[in-house]
């Protein structure tokens, strides 16, 4: 099947309802299977590649090592005879070294590893306990896209707060205000992004969803103890997720689907969800995931009220999201 598209936010483009991640995934593939499984993507109508480079960064105290999936994403797709204008590039910025390294620097940088001049798209990286200058961060991309190297922006795992000040922010300036939050969403994480804070973004400014870590690392579709690297673990609920990984398979094959689908359809249940955020290192499974829009357009109320009971988070996160230095000044 081909796969629908849905715009970002108000200002964004129309992008594939699933799209794929670079993080430790094309590193983890042979070249050539890599190149197949692109040029299949593009053919099922995926059109949204998120990509970033992670070398340096430190999460939950540990260094990133090296990568260089950004390298070769460019190289991937160059090889599979993608036309540059026939994908849309979503780029990774980070604030915490902002303004040391302008985002100006970061993205040229960026782009020259993937071998492209421009961006679709931004996210900008966590701020939580950061105090980053609102004012002048919206301005800064209001520049890139003046310059055309930037299309538009939205934020990953932003709090309610910070993201409702970055777009008054930017309409102070008169500039492009952020029109996605990336967020931790999936059948065991939904606090956030169900919860009421973002549910009056959604309405307010029009922001739109993208769903990310929707299979926990793997997890979710059964892979117990994954060997790459995985995220951050909100509210501590990692020890619960086997249990409910075991359920999801049962749920699932009560639809005579596969856990990984459930979990993606479920995400594509949301009313937000612009786009379902997933890395893919073999083509099986970009065409087992690619079945999940089918399941959530012919079972998503249904499936959405089976995994209720799989809500492991619901307690034990905060529905406002990680604050800012700044936002936690003003709660």
């Amino acid at each position: 099947m081909k796969v629908p598209h849905r715009k970002i936010g108000t200002a964004g483009p129309d992008v594939s309802v699933l799209s794929l991640g670079s993080w430790h995934t094309y590193d983890r593939m042979r070249f050539t299977d890599a190149v197949a499984m692109m040029r299949y993507a593009v053919d099922s109508g995926i059109n949204f590649f998120d990509v970033g480079y992670y070398g340096g960064l430190v999460v939950d105290g540990k260094r990133v090592p090296e990568s260089f999936t950004d390298v070769l994403f460019g190289q991937i797709m160059r090889a599979a005879g993608v036309p540059r204008e026939n994908y849309l590039l979503s780029a990774k910025l980070w604030v915490n070294n902002y303004q040391e390294q302008s985002l100006s620097e970061q993205l040229d940088e960026l782009l020259l590893r993937v071998g492209t001049e421009y961006a679709d798209f931004a996210v900008l990286g966590d701020i939580a306990g950061l105090q980053p200058d609102l004012p002048r961060l919206v301005e800064d991309l209001g520049d890139l896209i003046a310059r055309g190297k930037l299309g538009s922006w939205g934020v990953n795992n932003w709090s309610c707060t910070d993201i409702r000040s970055a777009h008054e922010a930017a309409m102070a300036a008169g500039v492009t205000g952020p029109q996605l939050a990336q967020l931790k969403y999936s059948v065991v994480r939904r606090s956030i992004a169900d919860g009421t804070p973002f549910g009056e973004l959604t309405r307010d400014i029009g922001l739109t969803l993208e769903a990310s870590d929707v299979l926990e690392g793997g997890m979710l579709a059964g892979n117990l103890d994954p060997e790459r690297m995985i995220g951050k673990d909100p509210g501590g609920i990692r020890g619960g997720i086997a249990g409910a990984a075991e359920r999801l398979a049962e749920i699932a094959r009560s639809f005579d689907a596969t856990p990984a689908q459930a979990a993606v359809a479920f995400c594509l249940t949301h009313p937000a969800t612009s786009t379902v955020l997933f890395g893919a290192s073999r083509q099986e499974q970009l065409t087992e995931n690619i079945e999940a829009v089918r399941l959530a357009q012919q079972h998503g109320a249904e499936l959405r009220a089976a995994v209720d009971e799989l809500w492991l988070d619901r307690e034990a996160v905060d529905p406002e999201g990680p604050r800012s230095a700044a936002a936690l000044n003003q709660s």
